[in-house]
């Protein structure tokens, strides 16, 4: 299979994706999870004074999330979750699921799961898990591992009350064309210009590191 086999139309160019192109090109794109970082996607958007002065701080905590891929009969979505807002970190946000590792988790795929097993009860078995886009770091200290992973209905979920607000699914054909990833500033509150990527979706703004990791997706496939 050619590497560009599956982009037909900017319409149409990730809807028939395959299991197999995917991990293809997950594993194709690295040896080794290269760093990204908020910090990074506001300097190539184009705030190279305020991101350098906005670094991301040196003791990172690791975390993991699960960029969960659906099978439906009408192509791929990925599912996401709306947190609640009086979570300390990102409270209010869409995210995916997951959080930060545990000593009891082997590798950043086993923290995935268990994050997303304990925040909408999808068992862990239920996920065919595909590889890794490379690590990012926010500005709030993490350094994330997104794993993504294939789940084939049907399957319930149960989203922790305290964490998650609301499941819901997205196209993935819609979040992995480039015409939907807007690029957005913002002042924060140290008065510093950031720059970010945001695919707002109907009355869903998926904006920050969920959809940096989007479009690290998107970038991957196409390579």
């Amino acid at each position: 299979m050619e590497q560009r086999d599956f982009l037909s139309s900017r319409e149409t160019r990730f809807c028939d994706l395959t299991r197999d192109a995917i991990a293809r090109a997950l594993a194709a794109s690295r040896t080794a999870p290269s760093r990204r970082s908020d910090a990074e996607t506001s300097r190539l958007l184009g705030d190279a004074i305020g991101s350098a002065a906005r670094a991301a701080p040196t003791e990172l905590v690791p975390a993991a999330v699960l960029v969960p891929l659906v099978r439906r009969e009408d192509g791929l979505t990925v599912l996401l979750t709306q947190r609640t807002a009086h979570l300390s970190h990102h409270g209010g946000q869409i995210s995916f699921p997951g959080g930060r590792m545990e000593p009891e988790d082997a590798d950043p795929t086993a923290a995935a799961l268990r994050e997303t097993r304990e925040e909408i009860g999808l068992p862990s078995e239920a996920v065919d898990v595909l590889g890794r886009l490379d690590d990012y770091v926010t500005v709030t200290g993490f350094k994330v591992a997104p794993v993504v992973g294939l789940i084939h209905p049907p399957f319930t979920l149960v989203p922790e009350s305290f964490e998650v607000q609301e499941i819901f699914e997205v196209p993935l054909s819609f979040v992995l064309n480039p015409v939907n990833h807007q690029r957005h500033s913002r002042v924060t509150p140290a008065g510093e210009t950031r720059h970010f990527y945001a695919i707002p979706f109907g009355e869903r703004y998926i904006w920050g590191a969920t959809a940096a990791m989007l479009v690290n997706f998107y970038e991957t496939l196409v390579r």
